[in-house]
């Protein structure tokens, strides 16, 4: 086989880590370099972003190590069985990549993750050495994320910490028994144990930096993980379970979710369609619901219809309001926040605006207006001075005639 240029491993391992969405760089602070002097910085100017076929802005050089892999999960385009064209960089390779990306302002930071070769601890100590040579030999101050493998050994992981902003350790699938059956040569347990092993190290990282200023700090944008939606047979009211668990469990930052996507050469197990990209935009609202608006999780699976699927035409939080309407309508002049938070249409910013503004007077329809993005979705569920819903949170036609016109991907109004 002739050998690859760096050119071409690069098309080949930036095409192949397409397939991992957690690769966000929020949460981190600046790092200080050796006497005030370094490269590359998580704040300012100078990023350029790309993007994901499936529309995601990417702004880190996101790449595998290798797309080489001793596992076969079905799910998985690199896996062993795979018939793709193979490609690998060295640490040094990948370090030399990243500042040169960097000094061009084509980047902010390094995503890094790989496939599994000869052994998790030999590919586990393959990604820290990149990231210990951009922070040691080239005092790199930008943002790095380590894809970590629950598989090696827990000194190495904890080595990863210490140079990564961010670690990731992903579970890949919601429930046990889709794990079993695509990726039956990883362990659920095994990755479970390596997240509550990587908080308690975050945790003791933050205590010792509150007591000794000069304390390294350990992965200060705490840790991450994906799950795979729509490869197996796994409900959003079981993947919102999950996530929950796994928050509360772990204390993770996010919890990422990427539609299954058909791969090349696929296995005979998996579906032979993506499930729709809505299906993940509303996984991604039900985590918004429980981390920002204060619905517990089985209020999220409430929303979900008699299957455990969230409605994919209306989003969950409507959803939910529709089948509890007797909480329904709201006064917005009297309510705690807490309860306008429930409010369709009604996003975090415009509630504590609501609050706020409505210590100095009553406030009308129109003033909610002005605070929201669609206020046709609002009214039918507030109470506010000279405007009443009557008999309009109870029509049997609401839902339609609260629908989006068009299928956009639009976010909770600000």
């Amino acid at each position: 086989m002739a050998q690859l240029d760096t050119r071409q491993k690069l098309a080949i391992l930036a095409d192949a880590a397409k397939y991992d969405a957690s690769c966000a760089s929020s949460g981190t602070a600046k790092r200080d370099g050796v006497g005030g002097k370094g490269i590359g910085s998580t704040e300012g100017m100078g990023i350029c972003h790309a993007y994901a076929p499936d529309g995601r802005c990417i702004s880190l050089l996101k790449i595998l190590l290798t797309n080489s892999c001793i596992f076969d999960c079905h799910y998985c385009i690199n896996r062993k069985s795979s018939n793709v064209r193979r490609a690998r960089f060295t640490a040094e390779e990948v370090v030399q990549l990243t500042l040169a990306f960097y000094k061009r302002n084509y980047i902010e930071g390094l995503f890094l993750s790989s496939g599994i070769i000869r052994s998790s601890n030999y590919t586990m100590e393959q990604l820290v050495e990149v990231a210990r040579s951009l922070r040691e030999d080239h005092d790199f101050r930008g943002y790095i994320h380590l894809k970590t493998i629950p598989d090696a050994d827990p000194e190495l992981v904890h080595k990863a910490g210490l140079h990564a902003d961010r670690v990731s350790i992903n579970v890949e699938l919601p429930t046990e028994r889709g794990l079993k059956r695509l990726a039956p040569q990883k362990d659920g347990a095994r990755i479970e144990g390596a997240m509550k092993g990587m908080k308690s190290a975050i945790e003791e990282g933050k205590d010792a930096k509150q007591r000794f200023k000069s304390a390294p700090s350990f992965a200060p944008a705490g840790q991450s993980t994906q799950m795979i939606v729509g490869a197996d047979s796994a409900s959003d009211g079981e993947i919102v379970t999950t996530a929950s668990r796994l928050y509360d469990r772990f204390a993770l930052r996010r919890v990422y979710y990427s539609a299954f996507s058909p791969i090349p050469d696929a296995s005979a197990v998996l579906p032979l369609q993506r499930p729709p990209l809505m299906r993940e935009h509303r996984l991604y609202q039900s985590d918004w619901l429980m981390r920002f608006y204060g619905f517990k999780p089985a209020e999220v699976v409430q929303a979900a219809d008699a299957d455990g699927m969230l409605p994919l035409d209306i989003d969950p939080k409507l959803a939910w309001a529709l089948k509890f309407r007797e909480h329904f309508p709201v006064d917005i002049n009297r309510a705690p926040r807490e309860v306008l938070l429930r409010i369709p249409g009604l996003g975090v910013k415009a509630v504590d605006r609501i609050v706020t503004s409505r210590r100095w007077r009553r406030l009308s329809l129109d003033d909610v207006a002005r605070l929201t993005v669609s206020v046709a979705k609002v009214r039918p569920f507030i109470v506010a001075e000279g405007w009443r819903p009557t008999l309009l949170t109870d029509r049997a036609d609401l839902k339609q005639r609260l629908k989006p016109k068009t299928e956009q991907l639009e976010l909770f109004a600000a």
